[in-house]
């Protein structure tokens, strides 16, 4: 397999910029067995199956970009410059982990003051990031990022406009529970509270899992050979009642279905060779493509993936490369919007 086997043509016309509104009223894609069906979002209850149990990630979203201005003194007097940070991950002893422009311009022990409550000292630079300490830690470090921060949108939207207030609400689930994502688990963006309540209704079982996806999610892969590609590294946790949950399901024979690539990723890191699903705490960098052998997962809602990106290898994997293939094809004639404010599908791959 070469990263040219997962090339694919996509106007710039559908890379959605915006969510649908209301969520549920987003396209699904809904593929199982030769079939394509062309659907909305608000169709899944008849989709799914009394006992079906649909894995949820609840991360949380953190405004993790943040504008900043750093001073020095010059022999001209006080020099000040703005700073662009993106919050990465949180490192050892409370501090962070961050991208920043232009991070060659910044020095060990600089202050970058982003409000009246909220700045941090540069710890370390290395590897094209940095590693900073907050002035605040806890709940007042909670607000003071809330005030001062934006959502951190992917790339590929924040190449086409700047992120806004609606971006707080648009670029969080509905059960977002524990704060550390600095990327949405996007396929979960399309479910609301009455969509939620009516697949309860209707006897689908959820499952709550926590996997705070990285910033790493949008690295572009640049290898040729794409089994020597290095995963990033998140951090998930599957609680002792998530895995019994699961493993319950699959012994009375209904179906796991895990709502985006991250749930599908955390669970899978969670099983065994035998398929049970053990509770998880602690980091993966589980990478899925062609030739995985899944343990858990019966099926997948997941959004519209980049060209060449490890979430197309992972759909890849699940289906089939020519049956994906000929999903995304159809997805971009019949206009599908794709990527993370995107329409959604439905995979169910051969038994």
């Amino acid at each position: 397999m070469t990263l040219d086997d997962f090339d694919f043509d996509l106007p710039e016309g559908l890379i959605a910029t915006r969510p649908a509104r209301p969520r549920s009223s987003a396209k699904l894609l809904v593929a199982k067995g030769g079939d394509l069906r062309d659907l909305t979002v608000a169709d899944l209850p008849a989709l799914f199956r009394p006992g079906d149990r649909l894995v949820l990630n609840n991360t949380k979203v953190i405004p993790a970009r943040l504008s900043g201005r750093r001073s020095r003194a010059s022999a001209r007097g006080e020099v000040v410059a703005k700073v662009e940070v993106t919050l990465l991950e949180p490192a050892a002893g409370g501090e962070w982990s961050a991208l920043a422009k232009p991070l060659r311009k910044l020095r060990e022990g600089e202050e970058i003051v982003f409000s009246g409550a909220l700045s941090a000292r540069v710890m370390a630079i290395a590897e094209g990031q940095m590693r900073i300490a907050f002035n605040v830690t806890g709940a007042d470090f909670d607000a003071a990022l809330a005030e001062a921060g934006a959502m951190p949108l992917p790339p590929y939207i924040a190449a086409l406009r700047a992120p806004d207030e609606a971006d707080k609400s648009d670029y969080q689930t509905v059960f977002a529970r524990h704060a550390g994502a600095v990327a949405a688990p996007t396929a979960s963006l399309h479910f609301t509270p009455e969509l939620l309540e009516t697949l309860r209704e209707n006897g689908v079982q959820f499952t709550e899992v926590t996997l705070h996806v990285g910033a790493g999610t949008f690295l572009p892969v640049k290898v040729a050979d794409v089994t020597t590609h290095r995963m990033h590294a998140e951090w998930g946790e599957v609680s002792e009642q998530a895995a019994a949950e699961i493993n319950a399901t699959k012994a009375a024979g209904g179906r796991v279905i895990p709502v985006g690539t991250t749930a599908l990723r955390l669970i899978e890191s969670a099983a065994g060779e035998d398929g049970r699903v053990a509770p998880f705490r602690g980091t993966t960098d589980i990478f899925i493509y062609p030739g995985y052998r899944f343990r858990v997962t019966d099926a997948l809602m997941t959004n519209f993936h980049l060209p060449k990106s490890t979430l197309l290898m992972l759909v890849s994997a699940l289906m089939g490369q020519e049956r994906i293939r000929e999903i995304y094809a159809h997805a971009v004639a019949r206009g599908y919007r794709f990527f993370s404010y995107g329409d959604a599908s439905l995979l169910f791959p051969e038994p």
